[in-house]
């Protein structure tokens, strides 16, 4: 129904992955960002909110609540009440509100390293301190160090565990079990689970993405969740987010920190396209995965059969591949600057995700038209 095979030109249009580096040569595939044209479904709401041709300030209807609410009760199983959601610019500003409400300056908060970099900032900006529970590489995949989570959680300065459910970048759609078993964990020390779930949407066949809220009564009770369609429907610049928390004090505190930080206003067009998103956009989603599925493979095996050297990670969601490339010899950081020089492909240095956890490693967007992920791959195995 969907062309995910048609090129489009985004060069010129002020976008951040092909007009940051001014090379047009260069094929970027960095930024979690796809190349895919959004869904009918979002399109046509735009234009029809265009045609009105008044874009003041906006109000966030209760038809907004009950889209979200309906998208992850039919997809998840995620009851989400109306009173529990604050919305907010982004899943990024809202981390960074989260962890000034419910952190001070000088407390750890835990990250499961390599992770997704603005993890970093956000906390540092928050005055707090990065504490790594490094994952353990088994064979093409990630397992949690049980025994160093326990060892940092119990650290007295740790107060927040922040998660990434899909794991960017290893790529781990974390089990119900182990979802728990971290929950447990936490609870006994008295830290609170914020869990960024922006990736939920995109999953491999046979695993099944787990909203962290849903395991238990306890778990829903000690997470502040925070997901946004942005990711799954290509809409970022659109900037409309959601931080979804049971707990009505934290949640206070929270709304609290996303006036004082001055992110409590929102696009009206993403109102507008998450609704559109939320009721229409199951097709598009569900045959995207698909293409999403088959671009992956066909990374693999040009990789077995280019750089065998290689070994690609295993791929349980999101749509960035997280490839060790230690065979090459050099610092990733020295890598990532000399394919982008000399062989026009840009990808990002596995050290943007944990200066010891990601080096030898890098990760590749797949999220875009094959014949361009293809070209990419040629040149980054020339």
């Amino acid at each position: 129904m969907f062309d995910f095979d048609k090129l489009i030109d985004r060069r010129n249009s002020n976008c951040i992955k092909w007009d940051l580096v001014k090379d047009t040569d260069v094929i970027p595939m960095w930024v979690a960002d796809m190349d895919f044209e959004v869904a009918p479904c979002i399109k046509e709401a735009l234009m029809k909110r265009v045609e009105h041709g008044v874009f003041g300030y906006t109000l966030v209807p209760e038809s907004y609540y009950e889209a979200v609410q309906g998208w992850f009760a039919r997809r998840h199983g995620f009851t989400i009440e109306r009173d529990w959601m604050l919305y907010t610019s982004g899943v990024v500003p809202g981390i960074a509100c989260v962890l000034k409400a419910l952190t001070m300056p000088g407390e750890n908060v835990l990250v499961q390293t390599p992770v997704y970099n603005c993890f970093f900032s956000c906390i540092k900006n928050a005055g707090c301190n990065v504490l790594e529970n490094r994952l353990v590489r088994r064979d093409d995949t990630y397992e949690i160090d049980f025994e160093d989570f326990e060892a940092k959680c119990a650290d007295e300065k740790t107060t927040v565990f922040l998660l990434c459910n899909p794991h960017n970048p290893g790529g781990r759609v974390w089990r119900k079990e182990e979802l728990e078993r971290m929950n447990d964990i936490c609870l006994r020390h008295g830290v609170r689970v914020v869990c960024d779930e922006i990736h939920c949407e995109f999953v491999m066949p046979g695993y099944q993405y787990t909203p962290f809220a849903t395991v238990s009564e306890a778990c829903l009770k000690n997470v502040v969740t925070l997901n946004a369609p942005s990711k799954a429907f290509n809409i970022a610049g659109l900037q409309i987010s959601n931080i979804i928390c049971e707990n009505a004090e934290v949640r206070r505190r929270i709304d609290r920190a996303i006036n004082i930080n001055e992110v409590c206003d929102v696009n009206p067009f993403g109102v507008v396209a998450l609704e559109a998103a939320y009721r229409e956009g199951e097709p598009w989603i569900d045959e995207l995965n698909v293409y999403l599925r088959d671009n992956y493979k066909a990374l693999r095996a040009f990789i077995v059969e280019h750089k065998p050297e290689w070994t690609v990670m295993r791929q349980e969601g999101t749509y960035v591949v997280w490839v060790d490339v230690s065979a090459m010899g050099k610092p990733v950081a020295e890598l990532e600057e000399w394919w982008l020089k000399e062989r026009k492909v840009y990808v990002n240095a596995g050290t943007h995700y944990g200066d010891v956890a990601g080096e030898g490693y890098i990760r590749i967007n797949i999220a875009c038209p094959r014949s361009r992920m293809l070209e990419g791959l040629s040149r980054l195995c020339r």
